[in-house]
Parts: C-alpha cells; structure tokens; sequence
C-alpha cells in the first residue's frame, strides 16, 4: 500500500472509531482491567516452576495403611485396627502429624453439621444419621525406633499427634490405631451409609479408617475442618482386610488377594472368563449359593499408589465384570455390584468399560487393573476406581452418572487436587471429560449431557448459563468451596467450570492446542498435587497464550458478556480499494474470541475470526472488510458457541 492511502486510511479508521463511540450505548468494558496482568499465587519457585510442572525440588510426603477392620451388620458397627506407615519428605522436621476423623462429621455439635444451618426437613426428631463419631481406642506411635501411647488432641474431624520426638526429612513414623464407629443410617454429607434391601442391607463404606492429613509446600498441614466439601490426601499403597457375613460380597477395586477363600470355584472361572471378554460376564447372582449361613470371611485386597480406598458390601449384590482394554496392550476388569431392585444396571459395566478406555485413550491411561461401580445407598459418589451410584437411576441418568463419577478417578484421584478448598478443580474439569463421553457412548445415544440442576430443557450451555452470570450473588469460580451454598454448588462449581473449560478446548485455542496441554499437564501431576495457579500456568505455557484475561473473567469473577455489532460503513468511492468497515463493541467487562460472518450483496458471505485482543485497547474496534461487493449484513457469533448476554445486537444489516 502507498503510504498516500495507507494515510487516507488512517483517517477512515479514525475517523470511524469516533463515530462509533459517539452513537455506542454505554459500555461497562474496561481493557485495562480485563487485561490486567494476573498474579498468581503462589509464584514459582523450586517447588513449582513457571510453566505449571512440578519444579526441579518438588516433595509430598506418603502414606502407607495396613488396615484390618469388620463389619457387624447387627450393630451396623465396623471396628479394626490400622497401621499408617508416614514418610517425611518434606525438608524440615515434623514434630506433629494430623489426622483425619470425618465420621466426626456425624457428631450433632460438628462444624459440619452446623455450617448447613440446620438439616432441613428434620426439625422434630434426631435424624437418624447421628452417631458418636470416629472413637480411637488405642493410638501409638513409633518415632525412631521407639513406640509411645499418644493421646490424640481431637478438634472436631481433626486430631493432633504430638510425636515423641522429632520426624526428620527422610524418616518414617509408624502409627498404629484401634478404633471403631457406627455407620449412619442416612449418607448426608459423609458419602457413606446402610439401607435395607428386598435380600438384605446394603453398606456404602467410606471415610472408615483414621487417615493422615495432607503436610504439602503451600500450606503446610492443610487441616480444614470436614464441612463435606470432600477430601485431600496423600498417595500411598493400601493393604486391606474386610471381614464380613459368609454369604456376603464385598466389592471393592483393589487386586483381591485370597480369591480361593472368598470365591466358589464357578466365580473364580467366570471371573477368568470376563478378564477375556469384552461382554458382560454374570459373575455371581444373588441368590447363588455362596458360602456357609453363619460365620464370616474376610475379603483382602491390595491397591497400589492410591490416595483412598473405600467398599461395598451385602448379601443381596448382583456382580458382573468385563475386560478394559487400556494403552499399552494393558487389561483390567470392569465391574458392577446392584441389588435386583437396580432394574437398570445390566448395562452398568458397559458404561464403565466405554468410560475408562475413552478416558484412558484420550487424556492419561487408567493407572489401575479394577474399576468398580456399586449400587447403594451412598449416590453418586467418588473414590479411587471406584463409584456409588444410585440404584433407581433410568437408564441415561445411570450412564451419566457412571462416566461422571469414574472419571473422578483422573479428578481428582489420579492427579490429586485439593478438593477441600477448590471443588472447581474435581467436579468442573471432570465434567468437562465427561461432556465428550457422553458425546461419543454408542454413536451419542444419551446425548448430550445435561444436568437438571442448571438445563433442565436441555438447551445450549452457552444460554443456561447466562442466569448464572447475571446474578449478582453467584459466587466466582476461585471461591472456597466451603463457601459455596447449595443453590450455585452445581451451575458454578460444576457447570460453568465445564463449560469455560469446553470454551477453552473450542473457541479459544483449539483441540490442537489445548489438548497436547492439558495431556502433559495431567501427565506431569500425576500422584501429585497441584493447585490453582499450576493449571492456568501449565495451560497457558504450553498452549503457546497468556490467557490472564480468560482466568479472570471466567474463573476469578461471574462476569458477563455482551458482543454487538453497531455500524457497517462503506469506504469511500475514492479508497484504494472496495470494502467496509464493521464496528465491534464490547460492552460488558468480560471478551472471548468470536466469529464475524459478513455477508455480501452478491449472496457471498465470509467468516472473520476476532481474537479476544481486538479489544485490548478499546471498547470499540473497526473491522476493515475488503470486497468488490458491498457488505449487507454482519453478525456475530452466528453458529452460537459463547454466552452472549444479549444476541439482539449481535446482528447489524446495512441501509
């Protein structure tokens, strides 16, 4: 271009630019704030590095349980024995160690318990999900060859073991643990519970052993109190005993150990053959003969590098399995566990099975040889390989539930998230996963998903979600999860987390971009722990982008967008060349990138693509259309992919 004309445009452009402030409706959009730099917390170090991995002096500490409990259905008690072998890894001397005690959660007086402002529904009679709490009999502990009683210093789901002396970096304290505690008759909050059933009850166990509080780089002892925000944990192996009724099964996902002492020798073969089948194997019935009518068993398994384990047991499950296939040419077993009243799990571990290879194929391979889904009491709910799922869920609800929920083995089993302060980090990005699983089950027959709480006609996310950004008490993403009332847990914490996160994937840097990121940073904190500012570092280093824009609108506010378009004017009949310019506003203080169709007199039309910088300066930009045919129409974001607050000014035709 001449400079003459490169001058003359100059002109144009500026002189648009004051025409179209001139006639914009006020704006709210401020670039100086949105694009303020973003200091993230904490800053790297040698602990965590600038590109979000983990830094050349990472640490966590480890914890290894041998734990030896049974289960008495008439007292609905489960009493045992653990022993916590805990690594120092950290770089200075320990001279505490905290517990977790979340059955304390049960206790009326528990913060828990009182953080909710009263059960509702339950005001004239003691809920039957009361109890006394995790009751430790017996607590000692062995520091440098020398084993001491401790009495545990309880405050509320916590207790504090003073040591006897000093834990050095590299040494190792043994803590051996009585206890006992009674199981609750309704799961609320603990995720654990007992119901009755047509052929006997049904236990969901969880949080059923002493466990050791997270000792990590940013906080030290993290010892927020269990106000059901659900859990963070070390990584160590777990040697398990459960002794229950003969003729009880008891599922769980570690390796079973004693096969031969537990199983009949037609389960053992039909185990074996699900291990070569891709279909659904019968593994035992429930009224399959089983064992002797009095007594007891105890079932053993083993789950290596885990951060929990938890079980199912009853004399009424139905169990059926079927092989993984996994990266690698490795193999694992799906399986199910349901009561005759679950009259929809046949196709459970079909679900199962499609959930973890996909997961597996597209983001980290599934780093365990079970994964296990169980009917019972305690819905919808989490742990390592495993998930309890809700026995009367229709057939969609099942799948939806099952991919959900076995995906939290990747969040935040596998990599291992700090669920108590950021629930975003688990339920949000594993929903975002679960969206493309449920996209691709069986050529998309239960999509797409869709959750009640915040779609119920089962619309375009971009538009469900404009409620939540419209409302002045939302809380942003980047909130305490404690803080969180029930009312937004699941649009926020769940929905809008995914639905940024899909924004990301699609509309901001593209699958090849975002998907090699977010691969290296799952592969890069597996069995570790990351935090907030780990991911947005690792996403934008990797990505090749500096998305502080993006975290801040989306993640560290509920702020709205509003996209419009205001003018089309021609060139001049004596510029250079032929075209138009579109003006694009901003008019509220969050920006995503978009699409601007234009469309020609001719029929013609062209797709412009805006990145979030064209409004980095200004609220206002011009857009230079170069044709031979005059531009009759512009619209944004016309194949509807972002939360537009306000699509009628989305659309500008020419007079």
């Amino acid at each position: 271009m001449r400079l003459r004309d490169l001058a003359r445009f100059c002109v144009i452009l500026l002189m648009g630019l004051a025409s179209a402030a001139a006639a914009a409706p006020a704006s709210r959009y401020n670039p100086r704030e949105t694009f303020a730099p973003l200091d993230l917390y904490p800053p790297p170090n040698a602990y965590r590095s600038a590109d979000g991995t983990p830094g050349p002096a990472y640490w966590q500490n480890r914890a290894d349980y041998t734990i030896n409990a049974a289960l008495d259905p008439a007292t609905h008690a489960i009493s045992g024995t653990v022993q916590i072998r805990y690594t120092n890894n950290s770089p200075g001397p320990l001279d505490t160690i905290w517990l977790l005690l979340e059955q304390n959660l049960y206790k009326p007086e528990s913060r828990g318990n009182l953080s909710l402002g009263g059960r509702p529904g339950v005001l004239s009679e003691v809920p039957l999900g009361f109890t006394s709490g995790m009751n430790l009999d017996d607590v000692r502990v062995t520091v440098g060859g020398r084993t001491v009683a401790v009495q545990p210093i309880i405050s509320d789901t916590r207790g504090e073991l003073r040591l006897p002396e000093a834990l050095p970096h590299g040494g190792q304290a043994v803590i051996d643990i009585r206890y006992h505690y009674t199981v609750p008759k309704e799961p609320w909050g603990g995720r654990n519970g007992w119901m009755d059933s047509k052929n006997g009850p049904i236990y969901s166990i969880a949080q059923w052993y002493p466990r050791v509080a997270v000792y990590d780089d940013l906080r030290g002892w993290d010892t927020l109190p269990y106000l059901q925000q659900e859990f963070y944990l070390e990584y160590g192996d777990f040697d398990y005993s459960v002794t229950v009724p003969a003729n009880w099964i008891v599922a769980s996902p570690g390796e079973l150990q004693n096969p031969d002492e537990v199983l009949t020798a037609t389960e053992r073969a039909r185990l074996a053959q699900a291990r070569q089948s891709d279909k659904t194997v019968m593994i035992r019935r429930w009224n399959e003969p089983q064992g002797p009518a009095t007594g007891t068993r105890t079932w053993h398994f083993l789950m290596h590098n885990s951060r929990d384990v938890a079980f199912g047991a009853s004399p009424a499950f139905n169990w059926d399995a079927a092989r993984m296939n996994l990266p690698g040419g490795r193999t694992g077993l799906a399986e199910s566990a349901y009561p005759v009243e679950a009259t929809n799990w046949s196709r459970s571990t079909e679900y199962l099975k499609d959930s973890v290879e996909r997961y597996s194929a597209k983001w980290y391979p599934f780093p365990w040889t079970v994964a296990l889904n169980v009917a019972g009491p305690a819905a919808g709910m989490e742990y390592p390989a495993m998930a309890f799922d809700p026995i009367d869920a229709s057939p969609k609800d099942l799948f939806s539930v099952t991919a959900h929920e076995i995906g939290h083995s990747w969040f935040p089993m596998l990599v291992g998230f700090n669920e108590r302060r950021w629930a975003w980090m688990d339920e949000g990005i594993n929903t975002f996963i679960d969206v493309y699983e449920s996209d691709e089950f069986n050529h998309g027959e239960f999509a797409p998903k869709r959750d009640s709480e915040y779609a119920p006609g089962g619309g375009n996310p971009v538009d469900e979600i404009l409620p939540v950004l419209a409302d002045p008490n939302a809380p942003p993403i980047m909130s305490r999860a404690d803080t969180i009332m029930e009312t937004y847990r699941h649009p926020v914490t769940y929905f809008k987390t995914a639905l940024g996160m899909v924004i990301l994937r699609e509309q901001i840097l593209g699958p090849d971009r975002f998907d090699p990121a977010f691969r290296r940073f799952i592969a890069a904190w597996a069995f570790k722990h990351p935090d907030p500012a780990d991911f947005f570092r690792a996403i934008d280093s990797e990505a090749g982008e500096d998305l502080s824009w993006f975290w801040r609108g989306w993640f560290y506010n509920n702020w709205q967008l509003d996209l419009a378009v205001t003018a089309i004017r021609r060139f001049p009949e004596d510029a250079a060349f032929k075209g138009a310019l579109v003006t694009v506003e901003s008019l509220d203080k969050m920006v995503l990138p978009v699409t601007l169709r234009v469309t020609f007199a001719d029929g013609k039309s062209r797709d412009i693509r805006l990145p979030a910088e064209t409004w980095i300066r200004q609220a206002s930009t011009n857009v230079p259309v170069v044709s031979n045919s005059p531009v009759v129409r512009a619209v944004l974001d016309p194949d509807h992919k972002i939360p537009d607050k306000d699509r009628s000014n989305n659309v500008f035709a020419a007079r």
